[in-house]
């Protein structure tokens, strides 16, 4: 008689667990800490490039120029002087323009929040974006961003308070610019900076943002 066969022993396969929503979400909270952290150190590395107030807001300097070619050159170099001052007086407009329309402040705000989420802070190896019963691709994703803020910024009042408050900002910075007299030391400062100054701080801030998408 032939041998019996061994019994065969119930094998169950345990299925590999999925991972969890916290798992998939545990690099968000570091990748936005570091996007943080980024963003206040290139900003600390670019305000610091900031003139005396007093040197800007000194009248004693200020004089009319006596022809359009003057004031030209006037502007050109107190642009290349006070341009990190110019740039925070322009912020500042747009600061008090926004928190005086809150409607427009909290438009932005909602719309700064969905590229972060969504595209710039997303993870590579992050699961497709699922909305209304279907998956989106990165594309998708980056095409409805894209469509969302323009509507926002040309469709509705947003964009004209952001355009008035550039302008205006404009306009301070042109006005001082031209009525500024001024001096040599200042082309010599900055002379010596373009010579041996670092990378704009702003180019490197974003080349560094995490996730490889921007």
């Amino acid at each position: 008689m032939a041998a019996a066969s061994p019994p065969i022993l119930p094998t169950t396969v345990v299925p590999a667990a999925a991972p969890s929503s916290a798992d998939a979400t545990d690099t968000n909270p570091a990748a936005i800490r570091a996007f943080l952290s980024r963003l206040l150190d290139t900003t600390r590395r670019a305000l610091s490039g900031a003139r005396p107030w007093s040197e800007l807001a000194d009248r004693s300097a200020l004089s009319r120029p006596d022809s359009l070619a003057e004031a030209t050159s006037r502007l050109r170099k107190n642009l290349a002087y006070f341009r990190v001052n110019y740039a925070s007086v322009t912020a500042l407009c747009l600061a008090a323009a926004l928190l005086a329309h809150p409607f427009s402040l909290a438009a932005l705000l909602l719309l700064l929040a969905a590229w972060c989420l969504l595209y710039v802070l997303r993870p590579a190896d992050a699961p497709p974006v699922a909305a209304f019963g279907r998956t989106f691709s990165d594309r998708e994703v980056l095409g409805g961003l894209v469509a969302a803020s323009a509507f926002v910024v040309f469709l509705t009042s947003v964009g004209s308070l952001i355009f008035s408050a550039l302008a205006l900002g404009a306009a301070v910075v042109c006005a001082h610019g031209a009525c500024r007299v001024p001096e040599d030391l200042f082309l010599d400062e900055v002379v010596d900076q373009g010579a041996g100054g670092a990378g704009n701080p702003l180019l490197s801030f974003i080349a560094s943002a995490p996730g490889g998408r921007v």
